[in-house]
């Protein structure tokens, strides 16, 4: 049966698209970008609370979801990297109307997503004990909280990749509001339900015990589950005619394309993530109060580079949306501006963090080896955040245009040769303790944004990735 699209599906999607590859670009970028960074925002206000509460349960227990995070990713990576590819398949057949196309790309993206995150589960949660005994080397006094915390949180590995998925598509068609409207109502029932199941609530009669680090898993996942049941809701009535069918079998065109654009992503979201389990390795290294810092210095660099996270899947749609449209100079502008205006803004962002630092730290902790070795790793590495945002822009420039190639080695240079390399031998063979690993982490930053601008500004990044049918 031929395919037909409704007449309103037809004019609110031509709209979007209208104002993303024809609007000014800095206007264009707030437009699509600010929801997105408004929901950041509410996820780390999620994480602060996270955190706080935790914090009032355990003096190192906050330290828990951080530990988990890497291996979270790491088992997540292939998902992320069909999600990478079909952002940009989805925003390229749109920018060139192609929305038969669109519509076959999303059944295969959405079973595609299913069918690797529920493998992905089964194994995150089989192989966590010897992840963090023998590779991440979870300090004692974390080793049980990290176990409980992980086992409930493998559900949300299937979850987070079914929600990131129906973002991602969303995001592709330019209606960045509808996914951040969904992660506010998300987060805020995350945030309402962490006091209640970390330490109990009892009322007329109904009794929900104390649960410590458990009750902040149960409470993620909850919370993410109401996202996603909302987002399937919305996606079927506002744009029914891409709603999933199921499939067990994909065309030859979209599994080569998705390979392509995919699997660089994959696998530099592998190798960082299993940098970032050995980073954490060397971190452990120093004991408890040491990690318990690092949780609480990650917090404030997430507060300031809250604009980086929401601007630049807005930058992703544009470059693929232009692309697609084949507007070689309009995707060049944009990459341009980008780099420009979310580096400045996080640069203000880590300034703000660098003055309240101290203040921010204490809500944490009132223990002076922990707050002290927080506030160092703060002055260190947030100075250089805004060469990161720079270097983000430049993989969500890859990702928007399907080429992935040059930031994934980048990105797996700053990691492997910075973060690890680097960190280990500073902090151990130079015997600069925690000092040396803060300063590799912070010269990372500085390699991979200095180093992304050339092939951002002048790359052969433009060329569309797919052909005129999926």
């Amino acid at each position: 049966m031929a395919f037909k699209m409704s007449d309103s599906a037809v004019e609110t999607i031509g709209r979007f698209r209208e104002r993303v590859i024809n609007g000014p670009v800095g206007r264009t970028l707030l437009w699509l970008g600010l929801p997105l960074m408004i929901v950041q925002l509410v996820n780390i206000s999620y994480n602060i609370a996270d955190t706080y509460w935790l914090s009032r349960y355990s003096d190192v227990a906050y330290a828990a979801p951080r530990q988990i995070w890497p291996y979270f990713m790491f088992v997540n990576a292939i998902a992320q990297g069909i999600s990478a590819a079909n952002m940009a398949i989805i925003s390229q057949c749109i920018g060139s109307r192609d929305y038969e196309s669109a519509r076959k790309v999303v059944s295969y993206f959405v079973s595609s997503m299913l069918l690797v995150n529920t493998v992905a589960t089964v194994l995150f949660f089989t192989l966590r004990p010897l992840v963090f005994t023998h590779i991440v080397a979870t300090p004692p006094e974390l080793y049980d909280y990290v176990m409980v915390y992980s086992g409930v949180i493998s559900i949300d590995l299937l979850i987070a990749a079914l929600a990131a998925c129906y973002g991602t598509i969303f995001q592709a068609i330019g209606d960045t509001r509808t996914p951040s409207r969904i992660g506010v109502i998300s987060s805020v029932t995350n945030i309402v339900l962490d006091p209640i199941f970390i330490f109990g609530i009892e009322y007329r009669g109904v009794k929900i015990p104390a649960m410590g680090v458990l009750g902040a898993a149960i409470a993620t996942v909850i919370s993410r589950l109401v996202g996603l049941m909302i987002l399937l809701g919305l996606l079927s009535r506002r744009y029914g005619f891409l709603r999933p069918q199921f499939a067990l079998s994909a065309s030859r065109e979209w599994i080569k394309t998705t390979l392509k654009a995919g699997i660089p992503v994959t696998l530099m979201m592998m190798s960082n993530s299993l940098a970032f389990m050995f980073q954490h390795r060397l971190v452990n290294a120093f004991g408890a109060y040491v990690a318990a810092a690092f949780a609480i210095g990650f917090v404030l660099m997430d507060l300031a580079d809250a604009a980086l996270w929401g601007f630049t899947f807005a930058v992703s749609t544009m470059i693929g949306q232009a692309i697609g449209a084949e507007l070689e100079k309009r995707a060049r502008d944009v990459a341009a501006k980008s780099m420009l205006y979310i580096g400045l803004s996080t640069g203000i962002g880590s300034i703000i963090v660098l003055l309240l630092r101290d203040w921010f730290i204490g809500v944490f902790t009132s223990i002076p080896a922990i707050a002290r070795e927080a506030g160092l790793f703060v002055l260190v590495f947030a100075p250089t955040l805004a060469f990161f945002a720079i270097f983000f822009v430049g993989m969500s420039i890859g990702r928007g245009s399907g080429h992935t190639l040059y930031p994934t080695a980048i990105g797996v240079l700053r990691l492997w040769g910075f973060r690890i390399a680097l960190g280990y031998y500073l902090a151990f063979e130079k015997n600069l303790g925690t000092l040396g690993l803060w300063t590799a982490m912070a010269l990372s930053n500085l390699f991979s944004g200095i180093a992304i601008i050339p092939w951002a500004l002048r790359g052969g990044w433009t060329k569309p990735i797919i052909r005129k049918h999926i």
